[in-house]
């Protein structure tokens, strides 16, 4: 009887003892780096086929040219090719975007209509160009390619341009429509199912419009989907197919034709058949859901802010009218899932010596620009209705950026999900499972392949969801002997990291819920 009560016990230990998960360091590797030397490191991850490395050397400044090495390695780090491209001297970088297939650069000479495009294949490292003419003083912002065309966005005297240039036969064409005053570029999407490119436009100076332009391979304009009437200003837009009729339109709204955010809003768009001019529509209501709505939105704060944040705010709600929040979002690519589709955005705001961020995102005595400031990022799960399914919120502490660049990372791995971000050396990870915390913030450590060494310096750090379990993280450290810091090394780092759980159990009391009012249970 004994020895069955011991193995009882000894199965509810098993059954209900916590997730223990960690980030572990499997594999690096290290490339030196001269800090007399003008270099730049680009990474790319390739999913499952693995990591493109491009180190460019040169080119900095007018007297030299500059130089790509192209480094394509496996999942394991392994070196499968390597090559290199010589660039033009009158040519300089712009912007780059990747497929399934193929690595593009674009280049352009300084004041004038002459630019570039690389074309790198990934199986085997064989390099292509293409010259042509688009436009000169052209603001270049956005850079996509679907099939043998590219498409490249921005602005020529502060109004919008979209062109195609054809790598068949090097022609341009301007996409028709878009060259008025008063008008931004909110995205430009790509859709290959359809062979159609959707430029989505919003105007945030007295009409506050918004608007969808379908164009087709050809660049004749197919759609026009115009949200005049809608009730809040629409600030910008992500579009993602759910099936081959219909698209969920997700993004952020404000509620005073200002790039201040109120909330997030979605609605369901059907459209015409492909290729023609039907005309598309939102099959639902613009659904709005303010900051306020979400459970988790404000736990980022400490819970006697946020109550009197939300507070405030029903109080104005109360008295019948809005509260303003006014935050800038960062929103990510929406990111489809089994049930819909799942939405990250991340809260910043532009830091300057001396400021103070007060409620709602507004600065108080400004004075010389710091760079960007991240103060939490939230993530909402959406069913392919466009129903709101769960949110959560993952806080981000003591990280400035001098660019505007998607700094948290998601990993999907299963029903659960992997949030990290990097900052100083290390990595920041919680795990969540919709509304529910399954793992509390860590902080994981860097470390070098060798136990007597350490890292005395890093700068640069970034991270980026590679595949399944698995992160890349890269940057530049310098390194030195632990006992001898005076003779150090630097490096450029690709570290392979993998968040692993042992002992998943079949109920854990780890878990946890957040409510509305920060509190957890």
């Amino acid at each position: 009887m004994i020895r069955i009560l011991y193995i009882l016990c000894l199965l509810l230990i098993v059954a209900f003892q916590p997730v223990r998960a960690q980030l572990e360091q499997s594999l690096r590797i290290e490339i030196p780096s001269d800090p007399d030397e003008a270099e730049s490191f680009d990474v790319t991850p390739l999913n499952e086929r693995g990591v493109l490395m491009t180190i460019r050397t040169g080119g900095f400044y007018d007297t030299t040219p500059a130089t790509l090495n192209f480094k394509k390695y496996d999942i394991n780090l392994k070196l499968l090719w390597q090559t290199s491209f010589k660039q033009d001297i009158k040519y300089k970088s712009v912007s780059t975007y990747n497929n399934d297939q193929y690595v593009y650069h674009l280049f352009r000479e300084y004041d004038t209509d002459q630019f570039q495009f690389l074309r790198l294949h990934l199986d085997d490292g064989v390099i292509e160009t293409y010259e042509g003419r688009l436009i000169d003083q052209f603001d270049i912002h956005q850079f996509k390619v679907m099939g043998g065309q590219a498409y490249v966005g921005g602005y020529h005297h502060g109004r919008p341009v979209v062109m195609a240039f054809s790598f068949f036969d090097q022609s341009t064409k301007v996409l028709p429509g878009m060259y008025v005053n008063r008008m931004e570029i909110s995205s430009l999407e790509i859709d290959e199912a359809r062979q159609e490119v959707n430029v989505l436009v919003h105007s945030l100076k007295r009409h506050c419009k918004f608007s969808i332009r379908t164009y087709n391979y050809d660049s004749k304009l197919l759609r026009t989907l115009d949200f005049d009437g809608a009730e809040n200003a629409l600030v910008s837009g992500k579009l993602l197919p759910v099936n081959d009729h219909e698209s969920l339109l997700v993004g952020n709204y404000s509620t005073d034709c200002t790039p201040y955010s109120q909330g997030i809003y979605v609605t369901r768009i059907r459209h015409g058949e492909s290729g023609n001019t039907a005309t598309d529509e939102p099959t639902t209501e613009i659904q709005y859901i303010e900051f306020s709505q979400l459970q988790n939105f404000f736990n980022y704060l400490k819970p006697n802010r946020q109550q009197k944040l939300l507070a405030r705010a029903k109080k104005k709600k109360d008295e019948g009218k809005d509260y303003k929040f006014r935050y800038r979002l960062l929103v990510h690519d929406l990111q489809p899932t089994a049930d819909g589709l799942t939405l990250v955005a991340e809260v910043y705001f532009p830091q300057y010596r001396g400021s103070a961020l007060g409620y709602g995102g507004y600065l108080r005595g400004a004075d010389r620009y710091e760079g960007y400031r991240y103060t939490h990022a939230f993530i909402c799960g959406f069913d392919k209705q466009g129903k709101l399914l769960w949110d959560n919120c993952f806080p981000i502490k003591e990280l400035l950026s001098t660019d505007l660049t998607e700094m948290v990372q998601v990993s999907q791995q299963g029903d659960r999900m992997v949030l990290a971000y990097p900052s100083d050396g290390e990595i920041t990870t919680e795990v969540i499972q919709g509304n529910k915390i399954l793992k509390e913030t860590e902080k994981f450590k860097l470390l070098t392949n060798a136990e007597n060494e350490k890292v005395t310096f890093s700068a640069q750090d970034n991270l980026m969801a590679w595949y399944g379990r698995h992160f890349i993280a890269c940057g530049f450290q310098k390194i030195a002997p632990s006992k001898h810091v005076s003779t150090q090394r630097e490096v450029f780092y690709l570290n392979k990291l993998t968040y692993s759980e042992e002992n998943q159990p079949a109920k854990s009391t780890s878990v946890k819920t957040r409510k509305s009012d920060g509190s957890e249970r």
